[in-house]
């Protein structure tokens, strides 16, 4: 399943829920936390549960919900109905929830334990936004209901008292451990936001920089900017045309017992296959194969 694009959408804006499907994110993520204030949490519950179980909403797009920091069991007895009379048919379409602040791997244990309790069989995404977060990243990649880390460099950065510059240095190291966290125990890594949603330049060339340190996604806060992001982490078709070159010979490879091989005047070995395997995985997420 590719991420190469996740939609923030407030939790208190039905209208903006519903209509998120449209933008044509990969992921797209129900915000109870940040973007809810809090004399509005149980108003958002509600909003979030009605277009989650509504008949007709059945986007293509994997479906999150950004539980509460410190809520999360009252948000998820609101998304699993508890004490509601409705019938099986009116459930919540949802895939996965999303925990702040994540800095320990129980953190995920305990969310999963939550989840199961309530009869919901939930993929969870660790959002890693503290220093603590950042230092333990290899643990909660590891823990077993992760199935993605995402990186917050805005909050990180408020974290350690870093002053956020355009370049990024100032959280680059962060940016990249996370990566490896996340490769390291074979989930999905999730880029940070681009706050400037006005300035689709400055999108496109940080999301570049995103697809060359490896990231599989990244986090959008307007619809406007999931075509960039989207684009960024599609392969050309020179890519996939050499991908599936490589994979196509990799089969010859094998049935003659060889392990390297040549593609295009370029020794083939293990490291190439998988880079040829992701990008026909991206281009399978895009429509192109």
């Amino acid at each position: 399943m590719a991420r190469r694009s996740l939609l923030f959408s407030p939790g208190d804006s039905p209208d903006l829920m519903r209509k998120a499907p449209a933008a044509g994110a990969d992921v797209i993520c129900f915000d109870l936390e940040d973007a809810v204030a809090p004399t509005r949490k149980d108003e958002a519950r509600a909003a979030v549960r009605e277009v989650l179980a509504a008949p007709d909403f059945d986007p293509d797009a994997e479906v999150c919900v950004r539980l509460t920091a410190d809520e999360a069991a009252r948000d998820l007895d609101a998304l699993a109905g508890e004490g509601s009379t409705e019938s099986p048919a009116e459930s919540p379409r949802l895939d996965a929830v999303m925990l702040p602040k994540v800095e320990t791997a129980q953190r995920v244990d305990d969310a999963a334990a939550l989840c199961a309790e309530r009869d919901l069989d939930l993929a969870v995404f660790a959002l890693l936004e503290t220093a603590a977060g950042v230092l333990h990243a290899e643990a909660i990649a590891a823990a077993d209901a992760t199935a993605a880390v995402v990186f917050g460099a805005e909050d990180l950065a408020a974290d350690v008292g870093a002053t956020r510059t355009d370049e990024g240095t100032e959280v680059l190291y962060a940016r990249q451990h996370v990566l490896l966290a996340a490769s390291a125990a074979g989930v999905d890594a999730i880029d940070t936001v681009f706050t400037d949603f006005s300035d689709e330049a400055g999108l496109r060339e940080e999301t570049r920089f995103a697809v060359e340190l490896g990231y599989d996604g990244k986090l959008a806060i307007h619809p406007a900017q999931v075509t960039p992001i989207n684009e960024a982490f599609t392969p050309d078709p020179e890519r996939v045309a050499w991908a599936e070159r490589v994979l196509d010979a990799r089969e010859e490879a094998a049935a003659e017992g060889k392990g390297v091989f040549e593609v295009d005047g370029e020794m083939i070995d293990a490291p190439l296959i998988a880079q040829a395997e992701r990008v026909l995985e991206r281009a399978r997420a895009a429509g192109l194969r």
